[in-house]
């Protein structure tokens, strides 16, 4: 696992976009496995931006969803297809065509999982996944004691979750208590997987992942496993890592052809 730690997240989401931008370069096609929430935030402006200024061509780009919730209607504001489609796939020109994501309004979520996860093989599998970290280091909507096998599946939220995300509800009470989310075993299987944390506030769970022992309490864990794992903090997320001073040396000491 390579930690990189940047000054603010601005600076991380500029990292990250040249990353997604090169690997469009490399692979005009490639399927972008995007998340929700605050955090992802400047790196998809700093996306856009690229393809605004002809940096790089995303017009052959497909995005897919990391996860969705159970029962909110079709069209609602805080689905996840709705924020994707806001936050990504408008701002850098593509269409609903280039979109993919799980069915949160079915009226057979379990087939929706099973359909989601057929989709995602058939599509080649995801060359690069964004994510995030909760407070309590879950990963897509994979909550403390998930299976690290585990494939996409409908998952209840724990309360810390919903409060959590509150934030985009006028209420707590409008949080639904059950999503889709890919398993930690499909999260997995994408080539590069990058973890973006910002803030103070996942400073603990950083850690747990990064230097903790490999477990299923910390679902964030088992980026451990991974074989091209790459985690992008701010200077407040690392402010709990024991060895926060070696990836600074390790990063500043990397050839410049290995990119992130």
């Amino acid at each position: 696992m390579e930690v990189v730690i940047v000054p603010d997240s601005a600076t991380g989401g500029e990292l990250i976009a040249e990353a997604m931008a090169a690997l469009l370069r490399r692979k005009p096609d490639a399927l972008l496995g995007v998340s929700t929430g605050s955090t992802p935030l400047p790196v998809y402006k700093a996306l856009a931006a690229k393809v605004r200024d002809f940096e790089v061509d995303a017009s052959h780009a497909r995005i897919c969803q990391l996860d969705e919730y159970v029962g909110l209607p079709s069209g609602h504001p805080e689905a996840y297809r709705s924020v994707v489609l806001r936050e990504v796939v408008e701002p850098l020109g593509l269409t609903d065509a280039s979109f993919m994501g799980p069915d949160g309004s079915a009226d057979d979520v379990a087939a929706a999982c099973l359909d989601y996860e057929r989709a995602l093989a058939e599509a080649g599998g995801v060359d690069l996944q964004l994510l995030g970290i909760g407070t309590d280091g879950h990963i897509g909507f994979n909550e403390p004691c998930s299976s690290l096998a585990s494939r996409t599946r409908i998952k209840t939220l724990t309360e810390q979750t919903r409060q959590d995300n509150a934030r985009f509800f006028k209420a707590v009470e409008e949080v639904p208590h059950h999503v889709i989310t890919q398993g930690i075993g499909t999260i997995l299987q994408a080539r590069h997987l990058v973890l973006l944390a910002t803030g103070e506030a996942k400073a603990h769970a950083v850690a747990l992942a990064v230097e903790g022992p490999l477990s299923a309490l910390v679902p964030a864990s088992a980026l451990q496993l991974h074989p091209h794992a790459t985690v992008v903090v701010d200077e407040a997320a690392a402010s709990s890592l024991k060895l926060a001073d070696y990836f600074r040396a390790t990063y500043a000491a990397k050839p410049l052809w290995q990119g992130l």
